[in-house]
Formats: structure tokens, C-alpha cells, sequence
């Protein structure tokens, strides 16, 4: 066969191939209210080629062949799947998962009618009375009980509204983990309240961007402050502070050393595990520049490593290996992350990215499985350079108390993985921040003014507190930011003569005396000194950032997009908590503060918490 008939064959099999390819476009609608859905996910069943909905629902899809079947899913709606055929143009309306609940809810009601009535002919033949005609009162509302769960969460205790005079300091380390606002998604799509300890409210205030303006210096993060009314209780004050970390493009990034560590232990038999896992990873995979590299090491009842460290540019292979997985067996958890770490050193890329990406559903249960065990384990570790991000699958034996402590002690972060749509958002929309770390060890101190600020509370960060003193110390480790990544964390502020239930008095110190500085405190207008630690991602000493923010009376109403956003989701969090300083808030009042700071909200994050909302209805009410 000479060169001209080879030519001649490619250029027919492409012609063909491509002949075979259909172009689709439609909408995403709500079918409850006609309402667009961005960023719902639409794959092509059985591949990695997927597309998302735009602010307006809009998406355009090339798929194989008319063989070939779209699977449509967004958070709180049920997944649809279509068969392309010959339609070029495919609208779909989703089912929310609200309104199935509402259908349940009344087949409940109607069963426990039925029950009631019953039960009523039961008695009143028993006592030989008449019931033609006899009416009873219906269950006015339903209560769904406390969801009891062998799932791990660690005790969080709220924090306290703290005097001023008395503590004039607050510190703690940023947080940029998201995973308990997916996981909490994941209990309310299901129906289910979310345990209390499973609610960590600055996780779900940092689940979402804030537009904060880029840093302008040689500093990886600009900082950003805002004050105004409490929407809660209009007495007290809001202060909203926000990070945003320096977006670097992604051409921009240093090279990748990365190891997979994959749970394929029993336990991660479920559909919304290992399967799910398998997916989530080929989306990574799909964004990694040939300049990276990828290594796979499994665990089950021993660890071994299914894929030595691979170019980026060896797609298939790479996705080969993902395929081939399978589980079965219990978990040696520590042995497989002392062999991750043995691979990452190896592999050890001067002036790279050196992570170990670890997916599984904390269940350890062979080996070095104890919480402290584990700590142990990766502290020794992450001095060597190689940084740790722990991706949670699946429910029911789920141990996020684990995890938390894993990422939180091996200089990462922690996320939770229900949907393609969120393994998009982890993998793909926030690649760089989840994987590329610009500054480690950051950490805020805030002074209060007591001449202003009588007492305040930070709302969240309850297990990232830190000592007063642990500040200055460079040896104290703290959390991480990565590239584009936004920190916001918000305090409530009683003011100086407010009356206030939070604020008890306390008899006069007999030894010593708790004085204002008159002379700074009662003229000066700054409400408090901001102070922020940090090092560079291979630094050993940190810098130090100050600012101020001056007292001003604005009222919430005229706050920002970024400052109502926050102080909705916080509302929220304190009513899934059930938490005693929710004071005024409702589910009403968390409506209005969110639906009237959505903003432009391209890829439906916004939307998707309202629509969240809106569904906790259906479920327990407050206590």
C-alpha cells in the first residue's frame, strides 16, 4: 500500500469518525418553577466529555454518535438521562428533590391519616358509639427526627461571645476545607438533617467565591474588611473579613509530583464510592499539562502501588490503571500513606507541586488507625515537603473526623465528593486552589478595642483556635491557601452600653484591675488591628501583615454582595446547628439575605444553596 492510499484511508476513518459526532444544545429548567439551572453537569454516559450549563441554563454538547446518552445532574435535583437519537436540540427540565420530598411527605400523611382513623373506628366501635360523620385534626406538620449515624464527626462546641477588656485577642488559623457544606448538601438531598457535629459553619462560608479584588503587591493575598449592622440582631455589628489568594494561571504553575492514594477496600463497594472516585480522578487527569506526573498506590488489606509515576501526557494510561480498579478487602490506611509518601519523595520535584491526593472514606481500620496514630504519622511527614489533600466518597460508615485531622495536619486541604458536579468543582473549576498551595502556616490575631467593642464572637473556626502566643511562633503550624482560593471568616460584635443575654457581669478582681488605655482605646475610632501571618509554600520564617478597620454605622441592608452572601450562609449553619446564638434568624430572614446577594452566579453554586434552603424546610424544625 503506498503513501497516497494510507492518506487516502486517514482521511476517510477522520471524515467518518467526525461525520458520526453530533452537536447539542438546549436548556436546563427547573420543572417545579420554569426557573434556568447553571452549572448543571451534562456528560456523555460512559466518558469523561461532559459541558455545564451557563447563568441562563444554556449548554452546548458534542457527543459520539446518536447512540450516545446524556446524563443531566445538578445538587438537589434528580439525574436525568436522555438518549441523543437525532434531536440536535435537547431542553430538559429537573425534577427537584424538594418536591419529591413534599410527595413523600404527603403519602406520609395520608398513611398516617388513614392510621389515625382507623385507630378512631377502632375505639369508637369498641365502645359502641357511632362515628358516621365524626371528623379528627390532622398532623399539622411533620418533624423529622435527629438522623442517627455510625458515621465519625468530631464534638464541636460553638464559641462564646468573649468581654473585650478581659480578651482582647483572638487567634486562629484560616480555613480553606469545604467538605462539611457537600456533606451537608449530600444529608439534606437525602431527606436526612445533618448531624450537628457535621455542620462547620466557616466550611460552608468558604464552599463559595467572594469577590474580593486580587492582590496588587508582591503579597500572595489581598485582605478585605467590612463592617455593618448584624442581621440577626440589629443591636449588635457584623464584621466580615475576607482573603483572596493571587490567581496564578494555570500555564503558570509549577510542575506536578503527584500520587493518588485510592481506598479499594470493602467499603468502597457503593456506587457513590469507588465508581464515583473513578470518574472524579479522569477529570483530574483530563486537566493535567504534560509536565506533570502521576503515580497511583492503592490499600486494602496491604498497599502496593498499581501505577509508577506517569507523565501527563500518557492520558490513557493513566486511566487505564483508574479502570482497572476494583474493591475488596479491610483498610490498612496507614501502610498505604506510608507507601504514598515513600513514592512522593522519589518522584520529589525541586520548586514543584509534591502532593498526595488521598480518596477514601475514613475508614481505617487495619494498622495505624487511631486519630492520634494518624497525626503522628503525617506530621513526621510533611516536613519533607510534600503536602496532602484528603478527598472524602461516600455514606454511611463516612469518618470525617478522621480526614479533618489528616489534611489539617499534612499542610492540605479536605473536600467531600457526592456528584460529578462537585468532583468538577474540586478537579477542574478550583484546580489551582486545591491542589497548588502560594502560602502555608497563615494565621489571623485580631485586638479588639475595648473602648468600643464590649464583647465579640467569631463565628465558626472552633477547632482552628489558637493560643494567643502560638502567633509569633513560626513552629506552629496552621493552614494553607492555594492559588484563587478566598478565606472569609465573620465575628459578631457587641457594642460598648448594648444590653446584651451573652454579656454576664463578674464581681470586681481583688489582686489586679482590668483598665482601658484611655489615652489610645476611648479616641481612638479603630474598632480592631487585623494581623496575619504567613510563609511561603517552602518558607521556614513568616511575614507579617497589619491593618486596621475604623468603627462606622452602615446598616446591613447596604453592605455588599460578599458581606449579605456570608451572613446568610452563617444564618443558616447556626439553625442547622440549632445553635443559642442564632437569636432572630429563621429560615425566612436566610431566604431574603441570600436570594438578594446571589449576584451573576455562573456556575449555580448560589442558586444550588437557596434551593438547599428552601429544602431544609421539609425537614426537622427548630428546637
Amino acid at each position: 500500500m503506498n503513501r497516497t492510499t494510507v492518506f487516502l484511508a486517514f482521511i476517510l476513518l477522520a471524515s467518518t469518525t467526525f461525520a458520526d459526532a453530533i452537536s447539542i444544545k438546549g436548556t436546563i429548567t427547573n420543572l417545579e418553577n420554569g426557573t434556568p439551572i447553571p452549572g448543571a453537569m451534562i456528560t456523555e454516559k460512559g466518558t469523561t466529555n461532559s459541558s455545564v450549563s451557563d447563568s441562563e441554563g444554556k449548554y452546548k454538547i458534542i457527543v459520539s454518535s446518536e447512540s450516545a446518552m446524556l446524563m443531566i445532574s445538578s445538587s438537589g435535583f434528580t439525574t436525568e438521562e436522555i438518549r441523543v437519537g437525532q434531536k440536535q436540540v435537547i431542553d430538559v427540565k429537573m425534577t427537584p428533590e424538594s418536591m419529591i420530598l413534599i410527595e413523600v411527605a404527603d403519602e406520609v400523611e395520608l398513611d398516617l391519616d388513614a392510621e389515625m382513623e382507623q385507630t378512631f373506628v377502632r375505639a369508637s366501635k369498641k365502645e359502641n358509639k357511632a362515628v358516621m360523620g365524626t371528623s379528627y385534626a390532622p398532623m399539622a406538620s411533620y418533624e423529622m427526627a435527629d438522623y442517627v449515624t455510625p458515621e465519625g464527626y468530631a464534638t464541636i462546641l460553638e464559641n462564646e461571645f468573649l468581654k473585650a477588656v478581659k480578651n482582647p485577642l483572638s487567634t486562629f488559623s484560616i480555613d480553606v476545607d469545604v467538605a462539611s457544606y457537600a456533606n451537608i448538601r449530600r444529608f439534606i438531598n437525602n431527606g436526612q438533617k445533618p448531624p450537628i457535629d457535621a455542620v462547620r459553619i466557616e466550611e460552608m462560608i468558604n464552599y463559595f467565591n467572594y469577590e474580593y479584588a486580587q492582590p496588587k503587591d508582591d503579597d500572595p493575598f489581598s485582605i478585605n474588611m467590612e463592617m455593618a449592622s448584624c442581621p440577626w440582631n440589629q443591636a449588635h455589628k457584623l464584621v466580615h473579613i475576607g482573603l483572596q489568594g493571587k490567581d496564578i494561571p494555570t500555564d503558570n504553575l509549577p510542575p506536578s509530583n503527584l500520587v493518588f492514594l485510592i481506598d479499594v477496600s470493602g467499603s468502597m463497594q457503593s456506587q457513590q464510592k469507588l465508581p464515583l472516585l473513578k470518574s472524579a480522578f479522569k477529570m483530574l487527569v483530563e486537566k493535567m499539562r504534560d509536565e506533570d506526573r502521576v503515580a497511583i498506590v492503592v490499600y486494602a488489606g496491604a498497599a502496593g502501588m498499581v501505577l509508577p509515576s506517569t507523565a501527563g501526557s500518557k492520558k490513557n494510561v493513566i486511566m487505564d490503571a483508574l479502570d482497572k480498579l476494583t474493591a475488596g478487602g479491610s483498610t490498612a490506611g496507614g501502610a498505604g500513606i506510608k507507601l504514598a509518601y515513600d513514592v512522593a519523595l522519589e518522584n520529589f520535584v525541586k520548586d514543584g507541586n509534591n502532593r498526595i491526593i488521598l480518596a477514601t472514606d475514613g475508614d481505617f481500620n487495619i494498622g495505624a488507625s487511631s486519630n492520634a496514630e494518624m497525626e503522628r504519622l503525617i506530621e513526621n511527614k510533611r516536613d519533607e515537603g510534600v503536602f496532602l489533600t484528603v478527598v472524602g466518597f461516600g455514606m454511611g460508615n463516612y469518618k470525617d473526623d478522621k480526614m479533618e485531622i489528616l489534611a489539617d495536619k499534612g499542610n492540605g486541604n479536605y473536600a467531600y465528593i457526592d456528584n460529578m458536579q462537585e468532583a468538577k468543582k474540586v478537579f477542574v473549576s478550583e484546580f489551582g486552589g486545591t491542589l497548588f498551595t502560594i502560602a502555608k502556616d497563615v494565621k489571623i490575631q485580631v485586638e479588639f478595642n475595648p473602648a468600643l467593642v464590649q464583647a465579640y464572637r467569631l463565628i465558626g473556626y472552633e477547632n482552628r483556635k489558637l493560643n494567643d502566643e502560638d502567633f509569633n511562633n513560626d513552629k506552629k503550624d496552621a493552614g494553607e491557601l492555594g492559588s484563587g482560593h478566598t478565606v472569609t471568616a465573620l465575628y459578631e460584635i457587641i457594642p460598648v452600653g448594648v444590653k446584651s443575654e451573652f454579656v454576664n457581669s463578674i464581681d470586681p478582681l481583688k489582686y489586679q484591675k482590668n483598665e482601658i488605655i484611655e489615652e489610645v482605646s476611648s479616641t481612638s475610632k479603630e474598632l480592631m488591628t487585623l494581623k496575619f501571618r504567613y510563609k511561603a509554600p517552602d518558607g521556614d520564617k513568616s511575614k507579617l501583615i497589619t491593618t486596621t478597620l475604623t468603627n462606622k454605622n452602615k446598616d446591613w441592608k447596604n453592605s455588599s454582595e460578599n458581606f449579605r452572601w456570608s451572613a446568610a450562609v452563617a444564618g443558616f449553619g447556626m439553625l442547622l446547628r440549632e445553635s443559642e446564638f442564632a437569636q432572630d434568624t429563621d429560615i425566612s430572614s436566610v431566604l431574603e439575605l441570600a436570594e438578594g446577594a446571589k449576584g451573576a452566579d455562573d456556575e449555580g453554586y448560589r442558586s444550588e444553596f437557596i434551593r438547599l434552603v428552601e429544602a431544609s424546610q421539609f425537614l426537622a424544625s427548630r428546637k
